[in-house]
């Protein structure tokens, strides 16, 4: 694959190494500096011109990350790559992808629009808070599921007398669909939200005394939302509680509440280079997923034929 060149941002290094790794290439050079004032500065040391180029970042906060993608993307195009794909293991800011009160912004709207304003040929990201935000993108978008990776690793737990608990009414989708490849129960917690960033429980639906629960969800944050759950399950008698999710953005104080609440165990990728770790939190990778996605997406194969895109 001499035409494919993959680069990294600074966002998450780690993960464009395997995924460079598992289709035999090494990562391409690519200068980025941050000056003192902070603007940020990208060259492209290998030739690009002609070739299809794959670049790996992430757009978490600090907000330099999806100014560093935009420029990447940016001096791309003006290298004469024939294709550039932007290949975003994390979308942030996707939870404000609605007007849910007055006089705000759209921001998962705003931020497709910058990455495709900047050039971007093809989006490949992982569980998007809400699926509906291929549709903010006037490019393809190829939304890939962690779930291969999660759902694996629990059949080769198997946890006896499961059930999967989605930690609100929005997450049921994906909670079903992993009850339904672990051939679980599915449970539903129903929740109030007083404001930002913070959760309160309010009634469980499904039958929770004497099971084993496992929590599904995208993303954790700050964790009051899951250790919320967490004791609610446990107060109505469920036994051991696992989480499974897919970006640890694990901010603030998070992984205190984490190993201070009940939980047996969280999995998570590495779309997100964990910030702090522990004993509770385990990372398995998706590496392998997004590698071949980008391979099958450069060889005009079929994504939809290999990856499990039923979502129950």
């Amino acid at each position: 694959m001499s035409d494919l060149k993959i680069f990294s941002g600074r966002s998450n290094r780690p993960l464009a190494e395997k995924i460079a790794g598992h289709l035999g290439q090494q990562l391409g050079q690519c200068e980025i500096k941050t000056f003192s004032d902070g603007e940020i500065w990208v060259k492209y040391s290998d030739n690009i011109r002609g070739s299809d180029v794959f670049i790996v970042q992430s757009t978490n906060p600090p907000a330099e990350n999806l100014i560093e993608l935009l420029i990447m993307i940016d001096a791309a195009k003006r290298a004469s790559a024939r294709k550039v794909a932007a290949v975003i293991p994390y979308f942030g800011y996707a939870r404000q992808d609605r007007k849910d009160q007055p006089r705000v912004s759209i921001t998962a709207k705003l931020i497709a629009n910058l990455i495709t304003g900047a050039g971007a040929d093809r989006v490949i990201t992982m569980d998007l808070h809400a699926p509906q935000i291929q549709g903010f993108f006037d490019i393809p978008v190829d939304h890939l599921y962690s779930s291969a990776v999660l759902v694996k690793h629990f059949k080769k737990k198997k946890v006896n007398n499961l059930a999967v608990a989605s930690p609100d009414v929005g997450g049921i989708k994906m909670a079903r669909a992993y009850a339904k490849r672990l051939e679980a129960d599915l449970i539903v917690i129903d929740k109030r939200r007083p404001k930002q960033n913070e959760a309160e429980i309010m009634n469980i639906i499904g039958d929770v005394e004497g099971k084993n629960i496992l929590i599904v969800d995208d993303l954790i944050d700050t964790a009051g939302t899951l250790c919320n759950a967490v004791n609610a399950l446990h107060e109505n008698g469920a036994k051991e509680i696992y989480a499974a999710c897919t970006h640890p953005v694990l901010s603030g104080s998070a992984v205190n509440r984490v190993n201070s609440s009940k939980l047996c165990k969280i999995l998570v990728t590495d779309s997100l280079p964990l910030k702090v770790r522990s004993p509770k939190i385990e990372v398995d990778s998706v590496a392998h997923i997004f590698a071949e996605a980008m391979k099958r997406t450069f060889k005009h194969m079929s994504i939809s034929s290999l990856f499990d895109v039923d979502k129950g």
